[in-house]
């Protein structure tokens, strides 16, 4: 006989490792404060005797004989998000796409839905059958193949996968589904986690691609147990400034590729469209002549960015502790550029309010941006502008010196082709048609020419 109990136990957000009582850290994952109270079902067999019975095992296979075409990705139609995942969606797979309510990822994955060859299944559990045929219609998404399902049961997704047999499914969000099973309110961990993984069965068995959206926190961060990052395949975050038009695509996960490359698009009336040449985009209403900006080259995955960071600093009365404000590049970095440039280039800024951007809502993460930072900042706090056709790149050490950059070439090449002549960069960077280069050992050096470049574009090629 099957007696069903309840008992209350305490479950991490981060990692879902439960616990009999409430404690301040942890023991799976370490993290802190991230327990919270979850009812747990349990069935127990108070007539079961002797040793459990092992589960029936899956057939075998040899590797050898496993015909890895089968796993190709199927390309989605879309340019930006088949170049983020690697040429498409690979078939039996579950990808989570999060982001900020109001972002786009709705009107992004009904423009999949619109490209995708065969039969498909979107499973709205947020939004009426009426609201996404109308976002549909003004997307052009409205096809023959494509089924709805306005549901938040487990088991009606389930049922629904099994009737229309399609060849992608669409689940918007996983927050809002709920298993009867569990007994607990949706969106809790308990219960998005086993939603979950009973979606990535189900992916497996029928070797059917899942896309599910997740809600993120205040902080970027995906909304849930951190167990849910790990039993999917694919995790894309969909980013950008709701008040702007450019969005951003990247992937923190992938199993089946590279997770450097990055998705650009542009929001318009008729949904999001990719962005081809992202550098124009940025540097469209770039201002000439203007103290503390600068152009910096970036790679995202294998695409060259050029990117303008610009930076004001502000002096502040005697006892007020500065303010070191940065948008879209990191805090920690800043301080510590900062302090580079009072030791050795002798530029004091204790008595100055600090603050970076990097325009157009890009985030600047690695180091051949320092020199660029530093530069603006340099340029801001002398009231010097840099000109108009020079870009900048380098990473800076703690000792003032300024260090190599991978793809160099690359990068000057896209600083070629939009037009600008002269890139200050390391000693060791290889020389690249098109362009001169002004080749520095130290930031000092950097900072003098950069905010008093010598007459006639003399560069050190030494």
């Amino acid at each position: 006989m099957l007696v069903v109990k309840t008992k209350t136990v305490h479950c991490c957000r981060e990692c879902g490792t439960n616990h009999p009582k409430w404690a301040g850290q942890c023991s799976g994952c370490g993290a802190w404060n991230c327990l919270v109270q979850e009812p747990v079902d349990e069935a127990v067999d108070l007539a079961a005797e002797g040793p459990p019975r092992l589960a029936a095992m899956s057939e075998l296979s040899l590797l050898h004989d496993i015909d890895a075409m089968l796993g190709q990705p199927q390309p989605t139609g879309i340019g930006e998000l088949d170049r983020v995942l690697g040429g498409g969606i690979v078939p039996g797979s579950v990808t989570l796409l999060g982001g900020e309510p109001g972002i786009g990822k709705s009107t992004l994955l009904l423009q999949l839905l619109a490209w995708w060859p065969g039969p498909a299944l979107y499973v709205s559990a947020e939004e009426s059958p009426q609201q996404v045929r109308l976002r549909a219609e003004r997307l052009g998404a409205v096809r023959p193949e494509l089924w709805i399902a306005a549901e938040t049961s487990l088991d009606g997704i389930l049922t629904a996968i099994a009737g229309t047999s399609p060849s992608l499914v669409v689940v918007d969000s996983i927050q809002a589904i709920a298993d009867g099973r569990t007994a607990s309110a949706p969106g809790s961990v308990a219960q998005v986690r086993d939603c979950a993984q009973q979606l990535v069965v189900e992916a497996k068995r029928r070797g059917v691609p899942v896309v599910l959206v997740g809600h993120v926190t205040k902080d970027g961060s995906l909304a849930g147990p951190r167990v849910l990052e790990h039993v999917v395949d694919t995790v894309l975050s969909f980013e950008g400034e709701r008040h702007h038009a450019l969005r951003m695509l990247r992937a923190v996960k992938h199993r089946f590729g590279s997770t450097n490359e990055l998705g650009l698009f542009e929001m318009t009336g008729r949904g999001l469209a990719g962005v081809p040449d992202p550098s124009k985009l940025f540097l469209a209403d770039r201002r000439a002549g203007l103290a503390g900006s600068v152009v910096v080259p970036l790679i995202e995955g294998q695409r060259p960015v050029l990117v303008e960071i610009q930076a004001l600093t502000v002096s502040i009365r005697p006892g007020i502790p500065p303010r070191r404000n940065a948008q879209g590049f990191d805090g920690g970095r800043l301080a510590l550029l900062l302090a580079v440039l009072e030791r050795h280039a002798s530029l004091p800024l204790g008595d100055h309010d600090v603050y970076v951007s990097a325009v157009g809502g890009m985030r600047l993460s690695e180091p051949g941006t320092d020199l660029g930072v530093t530069v603006a900042v340099a340029g801001a706090a002398r009231e010097l502008p840099v000109p108009d056709d020079l870009v900048v790149v380098g990473e800076v050490g703690l000792g003032g010196e300024i260090r190599q950059v991978v793809h160099a070439s690359r990068r000057l090449t896209e600083v070629a082709r939009l037009g600008y002549r002269r890139a200050i960069v390391p000693r060791s960077c290889p020389q690249v048609d098109g362009i001169e280069l002004v080749r520095v050992a130290t930031l000092a050096q950097a900072l003098a020419w950069a905010t008093d470049p010598p007459r006639g574009g003399r560069s050190d090629n030494s």
